[in-house]
């Protein structure tokens, strides 16, 4: 890995408006490159916008997918990455044949460099799941790519990185709905609405057990465990009906935050990624250290897969 500067976003998108979301990918695009950056990740499907695919019907979620690399916001990714010469990783519903994915995909001013889809997707009926992990060279640094859900399941992150990853990109739309879990929960619409008068009560839901107070139980230890960075991305505001809380933020291999955005608005950070602290951190160590002749005929023990999500029921 070479030492980079990795932006992360946070952006309100409008529904099925790509055009929008494109045109604010953009932006905060050039705002990343303008502190530094060399790569810019953005949040899960942010050029459809995600929650309101759950409304549509077969023929709607194909009028709104795209292939990739051949669709137009690929091509129009690719012309916003050689503008501002850095590398976008940035997502949306894409068409193979008679199947749909949640794909989450990077290009550079060069070209299309990598896609990854879903492996456990569920907002729609409609989505067929992911079936293959991916690695990839981006500026001289392994990177590798999963989403939202994928990163719950712990052998999904594990796996990456035994296939090389130094860097994960994490995008999401996650946070602020139900759960078995205390304290989790909808957020009132109403805090965000009153949120320039009354910021103090939206940060308190945002910071506590909906939202990143629950992000801190788990991201962490992603990033510390295995050894790599990893860089969440998560939008702001409404998603289709349901308020998002942001904290987009990267965490270096000691699980610590290295960048954040804090803000209600659009925005992206950036975090200096240090090689230095790849073989330095103990996930490097207890990756060396695994047995796995141990475990290895466990893990491959079999089970019916099942994507449980509380407020989907």
């Amino acid at each position: 890995m070479k030492d980079i500067g990795i932006a992360t976003a946070q952006f309100q998108t409008r529904n099925g408006d790509k055009e929008y979301n494109l045109s604010r990918i953009e932006e905060l695009t050039a705002k990343a490159a303008g502190k530094g950056a060399k790569v810019v990740c953005f949040h899960e499907l942010c050029i459809t916008s995600y929650t309101f695919l759950r409304d549509l019907s077969k023929q709607e979620m194909n009028d709104i997918a795209e292939e990739v690399p051949s669709g137009k916001s690929t091509e129009r990714l690719i012309q916003t990455a050689g503008k501002y010469d850095v590398a976008i990783l940035a997502g949306l519903v894409e068409k193979e044949g008679d199947n749909l994915y949640n794909t989450h995909f990077c290009v550079t001013g060069k070209g299309f460099v990598a896609k990854f889809r879903k492996i456990h997707p569920f907002i729609s009926k409609y989505l067929s799941a992911g079936n293959e992990y991916v690695v990839f060279d981006l500026f001289g640094s392994q990177c590798g790519i999963l989403i939202c859900y994928d990163n719950n399941v712990i052998e999904n992150v594990r796996a990456t990185t035994l296939l090389g990853a130094e860097i994960i990109f994490m995008p999401h739309v996650t946070c602020c709905t139900p759960s078995p879990m205390p304290g989790r929960g909808w957020v009132d619409k109403k805090l965000w609405d009153n949120r320039m008068k009354d910021p103090v009560s939206l940060r308190q839901e945002f910071d506590g057990p909906k939202g990143r107070g629950w992000l801190m139980r788990w991201l962490p230890a992603r990033a510390y465990d295995n050894g790599i960075y990893a860089v969440f991305a998560n939008p702001i505001g409404l998603d289709g009906d349901q308020l998002k809380n942001g904290n987009s933020m990267i965490f270096d291999p000691y699980g610590e935050i290295i960048a954040e955005c804090r803000s209600f608005e659009d925005e992206v950070v950036v975090g200096y990624c240090s090689a230095e602290k790849l073989k330095l951190a103990g996930g490097y160590r207890y990756r060396k250290a695994r047995r796995p002749e141990l475990y290895g005929e466990i893990l491959r023990k079999s089970n019916e897969p099942s994507t449980n999500v509380e407020w989907m029921k």
